[in-house]
């Protein structure tokens, strides 16, 4: 759950972003979705303290590069079938936080083809470090 303090400290954030990457995976548990691949749509939220991604010199290497968040999702995507969106998006997560830099993360995943009378059905998780002061 989101505390209070831990919104007080994504004040203190920036956030990084990746909206609507669409990318065929290999994921379901029905007959029919263990066959082909289908389209998912993913966005990630990264967000990493105003201390560790405020660069004094325009220089790449002082804050987190963009393509970390994609390279992430291509990586983990193609590495074979997945049952659960949940899944995918816990591994994402905990992958993504796993960088020194960031604080919190969220990420959701939407199917926008299983039904014909919605738009998509999604997953979304939120985590952060607790040990960061």
């Amino acid at each position: 759950m989101l505390t209070s303090l831990n919104r007080h400290k994504l004040t203190d954030c920036r956030r990084l972003f990746l909206r609507n990457y669409e990318v065929p995976v290999n994921i379901g548990v029905d007959d029919i979705e263990k066959k082909a691949a289908q389209r998912i749509l993913v966005n990630v939220d990264v967000y990493v303290p105003l201390a560790l991604s405020t660069p004094s010199h325009d220089d790449l290497s002082e804050v987190i590069d963009y393509n970390f968040m994609r390279d992430t999702l291509v990586n983990r995507t193609s590495q074979g079938h997945i049952q659960l969106q949940e899944t995918l998006c816990d591994d994402v997560a905990r992958i993504l936080l796993a960088h020194p830099k960031v604080y919190a993360v969220r990420v959701s995943t939407e199917k926008p083809d299983v039904y014909a009378d919605c738009e998509s059905v999604g997953v979304e998780v939120f985590h952060f470090k607790e040990n960061v002061a």
